[in-house]
């Protein structure tokens, strides 16, 4: 089994910054993918990051493209997500997801990988 804990949401203005952690426990070895989707109220999930967890390849949703980064850690079994430059409609709970798949790494992958975290509200007002 392998638990994902995020830290790191909060509330934040327009323009600001924050950074997302996602800390990965338990049988770690065998995640090929991981990555970040959101859901705000009424919308449906979005897929942000995602990150190969061998190659270290990235992928983004085309809303935060030059906003945010996902990156990794591997001797923490840790990813993270920068987010500059917030705009509210970046607003929503944040979910860190992992997936076992020897399938191409994307955010499509992300948004239905076969584990997820409890989330984090990240919300940005104007």
């Amino acid at each position: 089994q392998v638990q994902l804990v995020e830290s790191g949401g909060g509330s934040v203005q327009a323009g600001g910054s924050l950074r997302l952690s996602c800390a990965a426990y338990g049988y770690t070895d065998g995640i090929y993918c991981m990555g970040w989707f959101r859901q705000a109220p009424g919308k449906q999930r979005e897929g942000v990051a995602s990150i190969d967890t061998s190659s270290g390849s990235t992928r983004y949703a085309d809303s935060v493209k030059g906003r945010f980064t996902i990156s990794q850690d591997n001797a923490k079994n840790t990813v993270y997500l920068q987010m500059n430059n917030l705009k509210p409609e970046d607003t929503a709970m944040y979910y860190c997801a992992a997936d076992f798949s020897p399938a191409v790494c994307t955010v499509v992958v992300v948004t239905s990988a076969s584990r997820r975290g409890q989330g984090t509200q990240v919300t940005v007002s104007s």
